[in-house]
């Protein structure tokens, strides 16, 4: 399947797999895949700016490893001194210790796969040979698993999809 992507769509699967090492996955999943488009430059990372979905308001959601301090202290739980008497008894990052980033390939979730083969369906069906990283955000915003993201970033995913279908059309005519 690879062998149609361009260099854009691979370097988005990459970056996805440096995206879920970074945060600790042990796979890559459709919210990386997005990630790796967003960070990836290009006409579909434009695309997803323009809907306030940049790669650094969405890794600031991903991996749910966002913790509101606010609320938890609303409770009577204080984030930082839980941080501090960890600490104390257990040393400086004890409560990093055991995320380990993975090393290699990092393999895709059935529903990243997914996603990549509604890509090469989006592809085929704009009239392409090749499968670009805007085929590719396509075939996450169909798949559906990275919606809650983008949503959290503050962009709506239908809207995403009807920016974002004319330019990957207008990209496969120009092939």
């Amino acid at each position: 399947m690879f062998e149609r992507f361009t260099k854009s769509a691979r370097e988005s699967v990459v970056q996805a797999q440096v995206e879920a090492r970074a945060l600790g996955l042990e796979h890559v999943g459709t919210e990386e895949l997005l990630l790796g488009v967003a960070g990836g430059g290009g006409e579909a990372a434009r695309v997803l700016a323009e809907h306030g979905a940049t790669a650094e308001a969405l890794r600031g959601r991903a991996g749910g490893r966002e913790i509101d301090g606010e609320s938890l202290a609303a409770i009577g739980i204080d984030l930082d001194e839980i941080r501090r008497r960890a600490e104390a008894s257990f040393g400086p990052g004890a409560l990093e210790r055991g995320r380990r980033a993975p090393t290699g390939h990092v393999p895709l979730t059935p529903q990243a796969k997914k996603s990549l083969e509604l890509a090469v369906r989006e592809a085929v069906a704009a009239g392409g040979r090749e499968i670009r990283a805007e085929h590719v955000l396509l075939g996450v915003l169909r798949e559906g698993g990275a919606t809650a993201l983008l949503r959290g970033a503050g962009a709506d995913p239908e809207a995403l999809r009807s920016a974002l279908r004319p330019v990957a059309s207008r990209r496969a005519r120009e092939g």
